[in-house]
């Protein structure tokens, strides 16, 4: 891993793996791409206020989540189609949160089988359904979950229909989950806030609702008993124009009042990314474009070592800011201002030529 001293090395040697439908998949968004912009619009225009004489040579950036420990308060976000990144798909993504220390998301749309990735480590483990039947095939899917050794659950709540996502679009290409997986995705359409009831009647285990954007619809789900409401736009990936997703978590944060756990993605490229949300009331961040990245450039061994540099940056950023661990943190320390630099899909990188990205293969 010597190759990789700074993130955007990853960036550069996952697009020299990938090719150009595959990159296209995964870094882009939908229609004008334009929540995908603002996803990082809005991480850019936060700065960041330290604080000096803190005493911070022991700094600690670990937390947890539902009592799970994490090594740094990163998750790996559920990405479809994860074997067509990297052959080993969610067993390779469980495998490195293991080794790393952190929790995986599986999505249902990946492969191999949710058994496989189950019995892959013993490690925490989230699984993530798209909905392709009625409530008795939840039921189903729930149990083999449980029996599979996944100790969390997690419904995706904003894809009642698949967006249009232009790059894949003029690519004339068409990821495996959406050929493979098409039958009964009208379910996923017919879900509604009794769907959600019905789930936490029925079912014990600890309940995720993934593409929550409002204040209004975080309050619904603790109203419901939801344990984690997951703040998300997919990437940019389904509703066009709608805000950046860091934006968001202030008005989630209050709508919840304590009463659930607060996750949040969209464009976390950076340490500094994900302190900002943790300032903002989040208890941990996801990664998916970034996860991604890690594995196109060099499989399990580039995602844990990617981890291990995004701690490294998280650790010293905390230590800069004055915070010896993660219970200091507060909205005090981000301030809201112009951003500098013009938000595309890897713009945090910037030491890379965008163009020197874009070549086909």
């Amino acid at each position: 891993m010597d190759e990789f001293v700074s993130l955007q090395q990853f960036a550069l040697r996952a697009r020299r793996n990938l090719t150009r439908p595959v990159w296209d998949y995964l870094m882009g968004g939908s229609e004008t791409e334009t929540t995908l912009r603002r996803n990082r619009q809005a991480l850019d225009s936060l700065a960041l206020a330290p604080r000096v004489l803190k005493g911070v040579e022991n700094v600690d950036p670990s937390t947890t989540f539902l009592g799970r420990h994490l090594r740094i308060p990163v998750m790996l976000a559920p990405i479809g189609s994860l074997q067509l990144v990297e052959k080993g798909g969610a067993v390779t993504v469980a495998e490195a949160a293991a080794e790393f220390g952190t929790i995986s998301f599986m999505s249902s749309v990946s492969e191999p089988g949710l058994e496989i990735v189950g019995s892959a480590t013993d490690a925490p483990k989230v699984f993530q359904l798209y909905v392709r039947g009625d409530d008795k095939w939840v039921g189903e899917q729930v149990q083999r979950v449980k029996n599979a050794g996944f100790e969390i659950f997690c419904l995706t709540v904003d894809t009642a229909l698949y967006s249009r996502r232009e790059r894949d679009l003029l690519n004339r290409w068409v990821p495996s989950a959406r050929r493979t997986g098409l039958t009964g995705s009208n379910f996923q359409a017919k879900l509604t806030w009794d769907t959600v009831k019905r789930f936490k009647d029925q079912h014990d285990i600890p309940l995720i609702l993934k593409g929550i954007a409002t204040g209004e619809d975080a309050e619904i789900a603790v109203e419901h008993g939801v344990e984690v409401i997951y703040i998300s736009n997919h990437g940019g990936r389904q509703l066009d124009h709608g805000r950046g997703s860091i934006e968001v978590l202030p008005e989630v944060i209050a709508a919840v009042g304590g009463k659930a756990s607060v996750l949040v993605d969209g464009s976390i490229m950076r340490g500094t990314d994900v302190i900002k949300a943790l300032a903002l009331g989040a208890n941990a961040v996801c990664i998916g474009k970034l996860q991604g990245l890690g594995l196109a450039a060099a499989g399990k061994k580039g995602l844990v070592h990617l981890l291990k540099l995004l701690e490294s940056e998280i650790r010293i950023s905390m230590a800069l800011l004055g915070l010896r661990n993660f219970t200091e943190i507060d909205s005090s320390f981000v301030e809201e201002v112009e951003p500098i630099i013009e938000p595309h899909v890897i713009s945090p990188y910037t030491h890379i030529d965008i163009e020197e990205l874009e070549y086909d293969r």
